[in-house]
């Protein structure tokens, strides 16, 4: 080890540099001065280069979700949460008691910290980080094994469920099982209340991921073309609700907090939907004597369901102050489907947990009939 330590510093970075972040590591704890060298407090430049050579995004270029970018990055610690967490998804028997919570957050990070797109066409900033994901996680169970165990917590339920909407389908969601489970929470009534302003929010106002995944993975298999269910050589579909459609598109210059327009509404959409007879929507919702939905239904041949994709045209009509998000006003707005006489008009605000809520109301010539 002494031949080591008397190489010129630039030349034992260059070394470190070319290895595997755990084996930096591992070097570290062979020698004192080699440990103070890489864990040096005021020294975190070795760690940054290290983070840079790993297929991820710079996290200097990276925004939220809501567009806003992050300031004083602790290298060392986003590093080594990455490489915990690559080293249990690869492995899943090495995880410890307890540190499931901290993997998901990690891949939380991941997933909603990312490049922005100068627009929908921009190929130069497809991120990295949810390449990285898709590459870890594609023909995996990795989301449903979380999902339907008996030992999660709600807040790791929610993350999961949350991760699993951002990643689009799994293997085991284009089983008839899978899409079973997810039309009896969807079109479960008791699912839909006052209190959660009959979407799928929890009671304090946040997104209830759970639901949305929920209603994700119905209307997701309307859009991807599957030849046959339970396809063993699916690993993972690119469609317009899987991963890389989650990337913020945030044109050069635009600065959200200045702008009334900040979820951009004003354009050109394309509004999806989907729904089931009415009948058997009601013969589902009435329960045994114990209170339970027969699920049958769902698997039933000629259970039938509709779904639908129209262009819309919406336009900012106005805006009002939030003052639990004074930089991200309620937006008002309305909106016209070319070529039919129907119309469609709704709000677009933050929940309390700082995500984006979009309300509907569509009709026929102004008279709304579906929220």
């Amino acid at each position: 080890m002494t031949g080591l330590i008397a190489l010129p510093s630039e030349v034992l970075e260059h070394i470190l540099l070319r290895l595997d972040p755990i084996d930096v590591a591992q070097i570290s704890q062979c020698c004192h001065l080699l440990r103070l060298m890489l864990y040096n407090p005021q020294d975190k430049l070795l760690w940054r280069k290290l983070y840079l050579t790993l297929p991820l995004d710079d996290p200097r270029n990276c925004v939220s979700t809501q567009g806003v970018r992050r300031h004083d990055i602790d290298w060392m610690a986003i590093l080594q949460r990455f490489i915990r967490a690559r080293t249990v998804l690869y492995n899943p028997s090495l995880s410890r008691p307890g540190e499931r919570l901290t993997i998901l957050h990690t891949l939380l990070e991941l997933v909603a910290w990312v490049p922005p797109l100068v627009d929908m066409e921009d190929l130069e900033h497809i991120s990295l980080n949810l390449a990285w994901v898709v590459a870890t996680l594609q023909g995996t169970s990795f989301f449903e094994d979380i999902e339907l165990s008996g030992l999660v917590t709600e807040e790791e339920r929610q993350i999961c469920a949350r991760l699993h909407t951002y990643f689009g389908l799994t293997v085991k969601d284009i089983t008839r099982t899978g899409r079973v489970r997810s039309r009896a929470y969807v079109y479960d009534m008791r699912n839909y209340s006052r209190d959660n302003l009959y979407g799928p929010l929890n009671m304090t106002g946040g997104v209830n991921w759970v639901h949305v995944q929920a209603i994700h993975h119905v209307v997701s298999m309307h859009i991807v073309d599957f030849q046959q269910e339970e396809d063993a050589s699916f690993r993972f579909a690119i469609f317009p609700m899987s991963i890389q459609t989650t990337q913020i598109v945030l044109p050069p210059g635009t600065n959200l907090d200045d702008d009334e327009d900040w979820a951009g509404v004003s354009g050109s959409w394309k509004v999806s939907f989907c729904f089931c007879d009415h009948r058997e929507l009601l013969r589902y919702n009435e329960p045994d004597t114990d209170g339970n939905l027969d699920t049958s239904i769902f698997e039933e041949a000629d259970f039938g369901e509709v779904y639908r994709t129209f262009n819309v045209i919406l336009e900012k009509v106005s805006c009002s102050f939030d003052p639990k998000n004074p930089k991200r006003p309620v937006i008002d707005f309305k909106g016209e489907m070319p070529d039919t006489t129907s119309t469609m008009t709704g709000t677009v605000r933050m929940t309390t947990d700082a995500q984006v809520q979009w309300k509907f109301f569509s009709g026929e010539q102004e008279q709304s009939i579906w929220q």
